[in-house]
């Protein structure tokens, strides 16, 4: 059962190095374990090269046959949270970092007081994450993002984009009075870590929508560092308005073009549609869902 568990991780990291990681072993041990298993089954299981490891034809099938009843497994023993006096487990979650920053960070202090044996584990990624394949518990994205075969608990409230820099860098240049003009500016680029696409802002104003591709010298994948690079006086960033808003308040960065910043859905937080979910999980929803304006989460 380890030694299938072993193949399992490998098979799905696709890497010894990582999987090792994962499993708290040393990358030699988890090969050898894994050539064990080989040597018993008669079969090849994993084709190695110098960079990629891939399961074979036969490790696919042993992956489609054993992969989801351990899924199956860990799930009745998380279950077994229901015989104890308080929820308890770990809750695997995947978000960006600016919602982690937005929306876990000021929930989770209170959440682990009201339930300190419950864990959470978040796992920083500003792409599309399949969390069924990743098995995590959940993801956060934006409303419009999520896949209708999720089940979506709304996070917050609706965000508008919001176009700011430093007062500094406007007084080196001219504020845009029109999206045309941001060509003229050193923007800040985001790249997706899907596709590895920059993303061409995204403006509107009066029904008319404008998608606008700037440059810069800076581009990261990260809006903590798009909103750094603003704060240093590097050029324009493109980011959620409750990141900027009390920058802006407090003088730190100056808002341009705001009547031309769309709104968007807010962070969902999205799961498959499972029957039953641990008491754990069901209480970390309830802690981090958006009832109304001004009204804790829980």
């Amino acid at each position: 059962m380890n030694d299938i568990l072993a193949f399992l991780a490998v098979a799905k990291e696709q890497s010894f190095t990582r999987a090792a990681r994962r499993l708290g072993v040393t990358p030699s041990a988890l090969s050898h374990t894994v050539r064990n298993l080989e040597a018993r089954l008669g079969v090849r299981l994993l084709t190695r090269t110098t960079r990629n490891v891939a399961p074979t034809d036969a490790g696919e099938q042993l992956m489609r046959s054993t992969g989801p009843l351990f899924e199956q497994i860990n799930a009745e023993i998380e279950k077994l949270g229901e015989l104890r006096d308080k929820p308890a487990g770990t809750i695997r979650i995947t978000c960006s970092d600016d919602a982690a920053e937005q929306i876990l960070r000021p929930v989770l202090p209170g959440f682990f007081a009201n339930y300190p044996q419950i864990n959470v584990e978040i796992s920083i990624n500003n792409g599309f994450t399949n969390i069924v394949e990743q098995r995590f518990d959940a993801g956060i994205r934006l409303g419009e993002a999520v896949s209708r075969d999720m089940i979506a608990v709304r996070l917050g409230p609706d965000w508008r984009l919001s176009l700011v820099a430093a007062p500094g860098y406007f007084t080196r240049h001219p504020a845009p009075r029109h999206p045309h003009e941001l060509t003229n500016h050193n923007c800040i680029n985001i790249r997706h870590a899907y596709g590895g696409s920059v993303y061409a802002w995204e403006l509107e104003k009066d029904g008319r929508a404008m998608n606008v591709r700037v440059q810069g010298q800076l581009t990261a994948n990260s809006n903590i560092h798009i909103l750094n690079g603003a704060l240093d006086g590097i050029g324009i960033g493109c980011l959620p308005e409750p990141m900027t808003r009390p920058l802006i308040a407090s003088g730190q960065l100056v808002e341009v073009l705001a009547d031309w910043c769309p709104t968007f859905a807010g962070f969902h937080l999205y799961y498959p549609n499972r029957r039953n979910t641990s008491p754990a999980f069901s209480a970390f929803v309830e802690a981090v869902r958006y009832r109304q304006a001004g009204a804790p989460r829980g």
